[in-house]
């Protein structure tokens, strides 16, 4: 992506589309676990604990990666899988790469998705991007939909209350970008672009959204730098 078109605010067009593997893994220290993880974790929570025709949803799938992810982990088990995005660059590819009879691809806004019962959903690298002031109703919308005994997996960037900590973090993730190849300009063009559309929380934050939306134990099962996931209990 050049560096001047990241001077406007961002937007997950075809442009972004294009580049997004290539980007996101040369951005986010992590992806390339959690990813494959939370395919893992999903799949095993629907499988020993879901009935026939319990749902997994992928909110924000983009390419498809965390629901290809989750078909992996599957295996033959017949369980549901309903992939969103409100992209319709994202969503288009998605559905040429990914073939799969049990996936449901469907281009919607999460914020206004009608959710069917559900035993896991899937936020990864997604919440950040909801303006904040939607995130708790979406999250209890979620808690609503899914069955007592449901999961909840959301990754994401979080911030540091200490200054300190946030310091080292963002200047340790620059330097990670910097490693991947990302040249100064193109840094700066694309921290830019994402400040209006990216919202970072802290994980105190977080917890408190969780807590509000009625869930229950919250565990932080991954951290690298400033982006961490973590795994919701109903």
């Amino acid at each position: 992506m050049s560096p001047t078109r990241q001077l406007v605010d961002f937007a997950f067009d075809d442009t972004v589309a294009a580049v997004f593997p290539d980007m996101i893994r040369r951005s986010v220290p992590g992806y390339e676990t959690v990813v494959p993880l939370t395919g893992l974790l999903a799949a095993r929570h629907a499988v020993e604990n879901g009935e026939p025709g319990r749902r997994i949803y992928d909110l924000g799938c983009s390419l498809g990666a965390t629901t290809l992810a989750v078909l992996h982990q599957l295996g033959d088990h017949p369980v549901p899988v309903v992939a969103v995005d409100n992209a319709p660059a994202m969503i288009d590819r998605a559905r040429s790469a990914i073939s799969d009879p049990r996936v449901d691809f469907r281009l919607a806004d999460i914020r206004a998705l009608s959710f069917e019962p559900a035993t896991v959903v899937l936020l990864n690298y997604v919440l950040q991007f909801v303006p904040p002031p939607d995130r708790l109703a979406l999250l209890t919308r979620i808690r609503t939909a899914l069955e007592p005994d449901g999961l909840l997996i959301v990754s994401g960037k979080i911030r540091f209350e200490d200054p300190v900590e946030q310091a080292f973090h963002e200047a340790a993730h620059l330097d990670f970008k910097r490693a991947n190849g990302y040249r100064e300009l193109e840094i700066s063009g694309k921290r830019n672009a994402l400040e209006r559309v990216m919202i970072v929380d802290s994980e105190e934050t977080h917890r408190q959204y969780f807590a509000a939306a009625g869930f229950g134990r919250v565990r932080k099962w991954y951290q690298c730098l400033n982006w961490a996931s973590f795994l919701v209990e109903c």
